[in-house]
């Protein structure tokens, strides 16, 4: 398949959305579909709080185009309380807790270590080979869940076999370590290009087949919108490693992987100041020539007129 740049949002469900962004008919329960039809990916933020149930996983996959892409995000326990030591059953919960139910719409999970982890060398190679590297292994592990806290609230089969990405977001400099690239790219895991208003460090490493982008606000940490000069530079950018080139910034090693045309996943995640997100979005996408298909008016009539009765 040709490669793609999808550009979506970190999470969906926002109060300060209701009423600019969706319009006020629109029921909450079809905020997703809303987005889903106005962009091409979401991030599900809520795995990264608490386990969700395959009947959710299953609800978010009725409910978006056939095309729609999730990134999920991997459980904080995993990684801020445990900091990936003695994982193996609590990443089992989560491969067994629905996410299978994506089937087809499960793009890559997303892995976010907290500010004060540093790069621990032996854990980072645990968990690098305890990640399944597709669904018949995650299916496989799955099956080592705790039985007492999963019982009724388990998916344990797949629909095929299908590869799994995993990206991992680093916040402190230890990681600028040319070991840990080297570690990623043997794996096939992507190092997150994370824009976090010089706060962290963004390193542009590509370490994977894929590119992996969050753009969390460009001068203040979750609030700042981007400008319209901004966002001409990450829509070059992001062409830039789709065909398989190397783009500007400060990378951590100094070799590169073969030029070869990659997928790349872009959510803006400035959303304290909640209308910013869709709307940096929405411009990314038109710069790149994804026009949406849909007006407003038109996209709220086609969703109560066919949406099932709640």
């Amino acid at each position: 398949m040709p490669s793609r740049i999808y550009i979506g949002v970190s999470g969906w469900r926002y109060p300060a959305w209701r009423g600019v962004i969706y319009p006020r008919e629109l029921p909450q329960r079809l905020e997703l579909a809303y987005i889903s039809r106005l962009m091409p990916t979401v991030e599900i933020n809520g795995t990264f709080y608490s386990l969700q149930r395959p009947e959710q996983f299953e609800r978010w996959f009725a409910g978006t185009p056939h095309d729609f892409v999730f990134s999920v995000k991997g459980p904080r326990f995993i990684t801020h309380m445990k900091r990936l030591k003695d994982v193996r059953v609590p990443l089992s919960n989560f491969f067994a807790s629905g996410v299978f139910n994506l089937r087809h719409k499960l793009g890559p999970v997303l892995w976010q270590f907290p500010p004060q982890q540093r790069f621990n060398r032996d854990r980072i190679v645990e968990f690098l080979e305890m990640l399944p590297k597709d669904t018949a292994a995650a299916l496989s592990l799955a099956r080592g869940r705790d039985l007492r806290r999963m019982r009724g609230r388990a998916r344990l089969a797949i629909d095929a076999v299908r590869p799994i990405r995993h990206a991992f977001e680093i916040r402190h400099e230890s990681f600028l370590d040319p070991d840990f690239v080297r570690l990623l790219r043997a794996h096939n895991a992507a190092l997150v290009i994370a824009d976090t208003a010089k706060r962290w460090p963004m390193p542009m490493d590509i370490t994977a087949d894929f590119v992996y982008v969050r753009l969390h606000g460009d001068k203040k940490l979750y609030q700042s919108g981007y400008s319209d000069r901004a966002l001409d530079r990450w829509a070059e950018r992001l062409r830039t490693w789709q065909a398989g080139g190397v783009s500007d910034g400060m990378t951590i090693a100094g070799t590169r992987l073969p030029r070869r045309a990659r997928d790349v996943y872009c959510y803006f995640d400035n959303t304290d100041v909640k209308l910013r997100a869709p709307v940096d979005a929405q411009t990314l996408m038109r710069k790149l020539g994804q026009e949406c298909k849909y007006t407003k008016s038109r996209l709220l009539k086609e969703l109560l007129q066919t949406a099932p009765p709640h």
